[in-house]
């Protein structure tokens, strides 16, 4: 077994630190959500955190690690005597975003449940976390039905199998820590509110530190084993303070004052549900255990805000998670004076001091420092009164393309859900018809693996004629494995949207542009919402360019959005054919996926020799492989020229205006895209 690398010897990361130790002291505080950049030690720490954690002691050959004090009635192994206890070392069990259900909540013997009544289960990762650590690195890549499963346990503290009228239930108490790169996409709503901390974790930019974090790293991949017996005396110590802080804990009085201003904070950040203050008591009652004090004090409260509301407090999918720690002071003072204020402030010399401090690492970044990067001040963003206003455009570049300013986008609404016709076999989502694991039963089949969903008819259908040749004498139905069906079931898959965009001149009215931007973003909204993959292609002046390359960080493709420039020439084909290509790219990287083309634009086409007649054969070539799309059309006036519409036709999908693009739209339909060509 690899020798993991010591917590102690993690430089800075003071957040992410704390946030795992507190759920070291306290487990009901709801575990942890890491985001941060690649490459700053969150699966390190994690992994860590185990040899911290205290023995459990575990009823010996129980595979569902049973507290020999109080074990589970409805244990599997059970019913449990007075066997014996044993003591292990605490596990952290990794869930692997790619795993099937089986493998998270175990898996039932169909075939002797059937046949003999026995109920043979073999346990999954939930069992083997149960008291333990569940550990899920890029949680945000986790399919929709892992999800569903893990919600479902973290509230029940049991996992519950049924299959056909066999049902097994176990207890699985966990202590749940995910680990993420925002920029591969955001979490669902309901697992996100399911962490109780969320941490966010970034390089630091001091030379120093750098160096101490490199030195260490290369001292530990020399000698792995040398390197943690050099830290064992911290390790040692810090786990003494685990212990001691666990028995503190009970005793550690949360005052109505303190309570008040949990309240008054999770009301003035206007956090949904009652969850944030129930974990914000838990947490600042956990942060008095760690620093030794038997009260819970004014900075236990701050500090548990800072970790336990920056997550709930996102309305969007594009809104970053922060926290403005003005406001909180400002929240935290009036409770205060609320209750004719306190004296309960720390001894910042007394037992266990030393809390590292919350809302920056060593280089005194805070989870708002990152807001700098994503857009002007809104005050700085052309108002309704300047559009139009005849501003001239910045200098015309070498390609004759004159650029203005980028655009704000209109706001977002709810659109009409669009759709590739047919029925894949991609990855889960919610959006167009696909055979998945789970949904609708619609036909049965011979499994090809490890039989996952069984149908039941099917089976028995398949075994009954061959009853009397397997000398069948009494009630029960004799099964063999070949007679076992598959249940086909269909449901709901997530695509690859391209959004192909026209940021031309014919498109720079600055409200035009505004409307356009606006349904862009709703689309994106949308494509959020149904666990889509995005990519954004754009073009103006002579060429076209991928702004934003396939991926699921939804919120990235409306960042490079927001930052779109306009003005120049329209290089429709261009853009087509750009789009073409990141499509090929992707059907050799992801077969399963399909995509959806989205073109945004009214239609016009400028620039060499018939304009127009390249973008009819660039259309012509998407329908000719098979390629759904969809045409939004942005022409507006009196006068149409109806381009937008016979390009939907050339790429043989439909065109839809910017009304009816919304869902509460009189004239709008919803719109199965059909492709013209699609191979039978």
């Amino acid at each position: 077994m690899s020798t993991p690398y010591p917590f102690t010897a993690i430089v800075g990361q003071d957040d992410l630190r704390i946030g795992l130790l507190l759920n070291a002291v306290s487990p009901a505080v709801g575990g942890v959500l890491v985001r941060g950049e690649k490459g700053t030690a969150k699966s390190t720490a994690v992994r860590a955190l185990a040899a911290l954690m205290p023995e459990v002691p575990v009823v010996a050959g129980c595979r569902f690690s049973c507290d020999p004090g109080a074990p589970d009635p409805a244990c599997p192994d059970g019913p449990h005597g007075a066997e014996a206890g044993a003591a292990r070392a605490a596990r952290t069990v990794e869930l692997p975003v790619g795993a099937s259900e089986d493998r998270l909540v175990g898996a039932l013997d169909i075939e002797r449940a059937l046949s003999e009544g026995v109920k043979a289960f073999e346990p999954g990762l939930l069992a083997d976390a149960h008291r333990g650590i569940l550990y899920v690195d890029e949680v945000n890549l986790l399919h929709d039905h892992l999800v569903d499963l893990l919600l479902d346990a973290a509230a029940m503290g049991a996992s519950y199998v049924e299959r056909e009228g066999v049902s097994v239930r176990h207890a699985a108490r966990f202590l749940l820590v995910g680990t993420m790169n925002p920029e591969e996409g955001e979490l669902r709503p309901q697992l996100l509110d399911r962490f109780g901390l969320t941490v966010e974790v970034a390089a630091s930019r001091e030379t120093d530190v750098r160096v101490e974090v490199v030195r260490r790293r290369l001292a530990y991949d020399d000698d792995p084993a040398g390197f943690a017996e050099r830290w064992a005396g911290e390790e040692n110590a810090l786990r003494e303070r685990i212990v001691a802080a666990r028995a503190l804990l009970p005793r550690v009085v949360l005052g109505d004052g303190a309570l008040r201003q949990i309240a008054a904070t999770c009301a003035a950040f206007e956090v949904d549900g009652m969850r944030a203050d129930i974990v914000m008591a838990r947490t600042a009652t956990a942060l008095a255990a760690w620093a030794g004090r038997e009260e819970v004090v004014a900075d236990d409260v701050r500090q548990a805000a800072l970790l336990a509301l920056p997550h709930r407090r996102r309305r969007n999918p594009f809104d970053a998670p922060g926290l403005d720690e003005d406001k909180l002071d400002d929240a935290l003072e009036d409770a205060k004076d609320d209750r004719g204020g306190s004296d309960d402030e720390p001894d910042p010399d007394g037992p266990g001091g030393g809390v590292p401090p919350q809302g920056g690492g060593p280089d005194g970044s805070g989870p708002d420092d990152g807001g700098a990067d994503r857009g002007s001040d809104p005050s700085d963003a052309p108002g309704p009164e300047q559009a139009g206003s005849g501003d001239a455009p910045a200098p015309a570049p070498a390609g004759g393309a004159g650029e203005q300013r980028p655009v704000r986008s209109g706001e977002p609404f709810r659109t009409k859900m669009l759709s590739v016709p047919g029925l894949g076999e991609g990855a889960a989502g919610r959006r167009s018809r696909a055979r998945t694991e789970h949904g609708r039963t619609t036909g049965s089949r011979r499994p090809e693996g490890a039989l996952t969903k069984l149908h039941l008819a099917a089976t028995v259908q398949a075994a009954a004629p061959h009853q009397r040749a397997r000398g069948r004498s009494g009630r029960g139905l004799v099964v063999r494995r070949d007679d076992l069906r598959q249940a086909t079931r269909e449901g709901r898959e997530g695509n690859l949207v391209l959004f192909v965009v026209d940021a031309s001149g014919s498109m720079a009215a600055r409200q035009r542009m505004g409307a356009v931007k606006g349904a862009v973003m709703s689309l994106l909204l949308d494509a959020y919402q149904r666990r889509d993959k995005v990519g954004l292609v754009t073009f103006r002046g002579r060429d076209a360019e991928v702004a934003l390359p396939p991926t699921s960080s939804v919120d990235a493709a409306a960042a490079r959005l927001e930052s779109l420039p306009t003005g120049g020439r329209t290089p429709l084909a261009a853009g087509l054919l750009k789009a073409h290509d990141v499509l090929r790219v992707e059907r050799l990287r992801d077969p399963s996926r399909r995509p959806l083309l989205v073109v945004v634009t009214d239609g016009r086409a400028t620039g060499g020799v018939d304009p127009l007649g390249l973008a009819a054969r660039a259309g012509r070539l998407h329908a000719s492989e098979g390629t759904a799309s969809v045409v939004v059309d942005c022409e507006s006036g009196f006068v149409r020229l109806g381009l937008a519409a016979q390009l939907a036709r050339d790429l043989g999908g439909s065109a839809v205006t910017l009304d009816e693009l919304r869902a509460d739209s009189i004239a709008g339909l919803v719109k199965d895209i059909t492709a013209a060509g699609r191979a039978a």
